[in-house]
């Protein structure tokens, strides 16, 4: 918003003391030291990227850290507006990633999640590793070659990455999955519409075929593999054919977990000059289907985890039950289980599971 409104947003947020750009980051230390001294409001947006000035530092205490590793966007989706905003696509190099995941270990991170709005464009169009940088599992391909590195730093237990692309779902990434422990069975692969047409109208780069043979990939090396997903429902044109196209998808892809949103038009993008011709009704209907549909997929996914044991990383006193604890497996479901002495914050324990809900797993902690 900062990066499109610019001096828009002072002036329309009386009060405000800081508006930071896509692009200035780094500069959050320093603005906020000029708020402090009394100079504000402070507007710091500028149009280029500073790319050796990457914000790396983390606040100390908490077992899981984001770790960016891409910039930028260059897809273009028909409804998106960050490209506009965050500029072209830029990978940070492989070094100064594992220095500052190292730092992170240092200092008790156990689980890093690598972030990048496309993250699986990770190093195609930057040089992110030496030339004469070499695999141990012979991996030629930016990205699994990060996740191997990554893994290998001591104290690192788990690693995830998110936002995916199913252009990126290759064989070599399949394998990294499959073969390196410290790499999460869970897969954050967003869709957005079941339906060719309008997957082309947005522009997402693929179709129903392409997504479902990109998803078979990984599971063929990770058969245990979480997905979830993003879905936009109430397209401009949708029609309930292509809805209902959308919605078999989804079943047949079984995904764990979906975020549904309801298309609205946003400023700058592509889809703005189209009619935005499905009733607010007819999207809040669909909406409703879809949520529906994937809490009775969800609650039998999961029920079919009861009886077995899955390994959870301890994150602490549950919110809503400070007598259990609460963690999350290596499928990113969150998990409710009796503490037990001795187990503390970033543990990887094993939690036999007893009860299951749509989004939450109920167990206790195996002898």
């Amino acid at each position: 918003m900062v990066q499109r409104m610019q001096e828009k947003v002072i002036q329309d947020v009386p009060g405000l003391d800081f508006a930071i750009g896509t692009h200035s980051y780094n500069k959050i230390p320093d603005v906020i030291a000029a708020v402090l001294r009394g100079d504000g409001p402070v507007l710091e947006c500028s149009e280029e990227d500073d790319r050796e000035a990457t914000l790396d530092e983390h606040i100390d205490g908490s077992i899981s850290a984001f770790v960016n590793i891409l910039f930028g966007c260059d897809r273009h989706c028909a409804y998106c507006i960050v490209p506009e905003v965050r500029g072209k696509e830029w990978s940070r190099n492989g070094v100064s990633i594992c220095n500052e995941v190292s730092k992170l270990a240092e200092s008790g991170v156990k689980e890093v999640t690598l972030l990048g709005q496309s993250v699986m464009s990770y190093g195609r169009k930057d040089a992110v590793w030496a030339k004469d940088f070499v695999s141990t599992m012979g991996f030629q391909e930016p990205l699994p070659r990060l996740l191997e590195a990554v893994s290998s730093i001591e104290g690192i237990k788990r690693v995830r990455f998110t936002s995916g692309h199913p252009s990126g779902c290759s064989l070599e990434l399949a394998r990294a999955m499959g073969e390196l422990p410290e790499v999460c069975g869970h897969l954050h692969l967003p869709v957005q519409s079941g339906a060719d047409r309008i997957l082309k109208m947005m522009g997402r780069g693929y179709d129903r075929a392409g997504y479902i043979e990109a998803v078979g990939r990984i599971r063929e090396k990770v058969p245990d593999l979480a997905i979830t997903t993003d879905v936009i429902v109430g397209f401009p044109s949708e029609t309930e054919d292509e809805f209902e196209a959308t919605r078999s998808l989804m079943e047949e892809i079984s995904f764990d977990n979906a975020f549904i949103f309801k298309y609205s038009p946003r400023p700058d993008t592509r889809a703005l000059k189209w009619e935005d011709d499905v009733s607010d009704e007819e999207k809040l209907r669909r909406n409703k289907v879809l949520l529906d549909d994937q809490d009775k997929r969800g609650t039998l996914i999961n029920e079919g985890l009861i009886g077995k044991t899955v390994e959870v990383m301890a994150e602490g006193p549950s919110k809503r039950n400070t007598d259990r604890w609460a963690g999350r497996s290596s499928a990113n479901k969150i998990v409710i289980f009796e503490h037990a002495s001795g187990v503390e914050v970033g543990d990887l324990v094993d939690v036999l599971i007893e009860r299951a809900m749509p989004q939450t797993l109920y167990g206790k902690i195996e002898n």
